[in-house]
C-alpha cells in the first residue's frame, strides 16, 4: 500500500487509543451484515467511537452496519476492537477504505483478526440457513487487491488452521468451506452460482477477502466465519434481498455471540 495509507492508519490508531484509553489491542473483530447484535456477548464495553470521528474512516452506506468501533475487555482479559460494520468495495470508494479498518487495528497492536460476514450458501443440499461456517480458503473474484507493486504475499494459510481448531473446540458442529467474493452490489446470477459450485466455492459474498489479505500483510492471524443467510441464486427458486440477510442475523445473534465469545477467550 502507499505510504499515505500507512500514515493514515497510524493516525487513526493514535486517535483510537486516545478515545478509548487503551494503549494496545490484542484482537479485532469485524462484524458483517446481521452480526452486529452478536457483539454484545464478547465482553465488557470500555468505549464506543463513531468511525467518522477517526482519520480515514467513512460513514456506513449499508443497512445493518452501525459505523462504530467498540473497545472491549474480554472475560480472559484481552483488549478487543469490534468494528460494527465495514466499508464494501461496491460502494465505489476504492480499495484502501475497505481495508483501512484492518490496517488501523494492526497499528494498535492487533495480531489476531476475526472476520465475519453474511453469505449465500452454494451447497443447500448440506448447508442450512442460519448456520455458521468456518472459512477454510477463498476465491477472490472482486478484481481487486489491497497490495500493489512487487509486494508478494503467500496466502497458503490465509485463514489460520490454528484458529480454526480453536473455533471447532468451541463449537464441534462447525463446518468449513471456501468463500467466494464478488464485487457486488448485484447478487449473482444462477449461471454464476453454477460456475462457482464447479470451481469449488461453498459460500458467496461481497466482503472479507480484501480484509484478510491486508491482515496477512500486517502479520496477523485470520479467522473467517460466514453466516449462511440464504441459498445462492437459482438454487431454490426464491428471490434474494438484503432484508432476509438481516433477519437471519437477528434470529441467530445469540448463538453467534456465544461462538465469538468462546473463540476469543481461547486466544
Amino acid at each position: 500500500m502507499s505510504n499515505d495509507a500507512y500514515s493514515l492508519a497510524a493516525e487513526a490508531a493514535t486517535a483510537l487509543r486516545g478515545r478509548t484509553g487503551v494503549d494496545s489491542f490484542d484482537v479485532a473483530l469485524v462484524m458483517g451484515s446481521g452480526w452486529v447484535p452478536a457483539a454484545d456477548a464478547i465482553g465488557e464495553t470500555l468505549a464506543e467511537v463513531p468511525v467518522t470521528e477517526l482519520p480515514g474512516f467513512l460513514a456506513p452506506a449499508v443497512a445493518g452496519h452501525a459505523g462504530k468501533i467498540r473497545a472491549v475487555r474480554t472475560e480472559s482479559g484481552l483488549h478487543a476492537l469490534i468494528f460494527l460494520g465495514r466499508t464494501h468495495l461496491y460502494e465505489g470508494r476504492g480499495v484502501e477504505p475497505v481495508v483501512h479498518n484492518i490496517r488501523t487495528a494492526a497499528a494498535t497492536g492487533v495480531r489476531t483478526v476475526v472476520l465475519t460476514n453474511a453469505a449465500g450458501g452454494l451447497r443447500p443440499e448440506t448447508q442450512r440457513v442460519g448456520e455458521p461456517v468456518l472459512i477454510s480458503d477463498h476465491i477472490n473474484m472482486t478484481g481487486a487487491n489491497p497490495l500493489t507493486g512487487s509486494t508478494f504475499l503467500d496466502l497458503t494459510d490465509v485463514y489460520s488452521p490454528r484458529l480454526r481448531v480453536l473455533a471447532r473446540e468451541a463449537d464441534p458442529s462447525l463446518a468449513e468451506g471456501v468463500y467466494v467474493a464478488f464485487r457486488g452490489p448485484t447478487y449473482e446470477t444462477p449461471a454464476e452460482i453454477r460456475m462457482l459450485r464447479v470451481l469449488g466455492g461453498d459460500m458467496i459474498g461481497m466482503s472479507t477477502v480484501l480484509e484478510a489479505i491486508a491482515a496477512r500483510e500486517a502479520g496477523a492471524e485470520v479467522l473467517g466465519i460466514s453466516l449462511v443467510t440464504n441459498p445462492g441464486a437459482g438454487l431454490v427458486g426464491e428471490p434474494l434481498n438484503h432484508e432476509e440477510v438481516l433477519a437471519v442475523g437477528k434470529a441467530t445473534a445469540k448463538r453467534m455471540g456465544v461462538l465469538l465469545s468462546e473463540v476469543v477467550n481461547k486466544l
